[in-house]
C-alpha cells in the first residue's frame, strides 16, 4: 500500500497545487484534506500509519517538485496534518510523526532537496500540531522526531514559541 499512498497523494496534490507558489490558506487546506483522507482510509484497513505517513510526505514532496510549489512549507503543513489526522483516528501519533520525518528525508533525497531542511520542516510541523492537541502528545512527538533519523540530525525550529530569532 505504501506506493499507492505515494502515488495517490502526489497525483491529487499535483492537480491541486498547480500554480500555487507558496503554501498558504487554501493550499494548506487541500493538503490537510488529502492527508486526512489517506490517514482515515489507512486506519480503516489496518495499515501501519507510520508507513502511510512516510508515503504521504514523499508524495507531497514529489507534487511540490512537479508544480514548483515551495516545498518546506508543504512538508511542515503535511507533517502537522499527519499528526492531527492520526490523533483523530486514535493512532500512534508519535510513530506517524516519525514516519513523516522519515518521508521528508526520503523524498528530499529523491528530488535533490536538503534532507536536513526537509526533516526540520517535518519535525517542526509535527511538534506544532502536537502542541495544539495538548497533553502528553507534544512531548511524545518531540521525543519521536528529534535526534538522528535515517542518518540525518533533526532539529525542531520553534517559531511558534514567540522567541525573537530575527535581529
Amino acid at each position: 500500500m505504501a506506493q499507492a499512498v505515494v502515488d495517490t497523494v502526489s497525483g491529487t496534490l499535483v492537480t491541486a497545487l498547480k500554480g500555487v507558489g507558496e503554501v498558504t490558506g487554501a493550499a494548506t487546506e487541500v493538503i490537510f484534506d488529502t492527508v486526512r483522507g489517506v490517514i482515515q482510509g489507512a486506519a480503516e484497513v489496518g495499515e501501519d500509519l507510520t508507513k502511510a505517513s512516510k508515503g504521504i510526505v514523499v508524495g507531497v514532496i514529489r507534487a511540490t517538485k512537479e508544480t514548483g510549489t515551495e516545498a518546506m512549507g508543504a512538508i511542515s503543513a503535511t507533517a502537522g496534518a499527519v499528526v492531527k489526522s492520526t490523533s483523530e483516528v486514535g493512532g500512534d501519533v508519535a510513530g506517524a510523526a516519525r514516519g513523516a520525518v522519515e518521508g521528508a528525508i526520503e523524498g528530499a533525497r529523491e528530488v535533490g532537496l536538503s534532507a536536513e531542511e526537509a526533516a526540520s520542516a517535518a519535525a517542526t510541523g509535527a511538534v506544532k500540531a502536537a502542541g495544539d492537541i495538548g497533553g502528553a502528545v507534544g512531548t511524545e512527538v518531540r521525543d519521536a522526531v528529534t535526534g538522528t533519523i535515517s542518518g540525518v540530525k533533526v532539529v525542531v525550529r520553534e517559531p511558534f514559541k514567540g522567541g525573537g530569532e530575527e535581529k
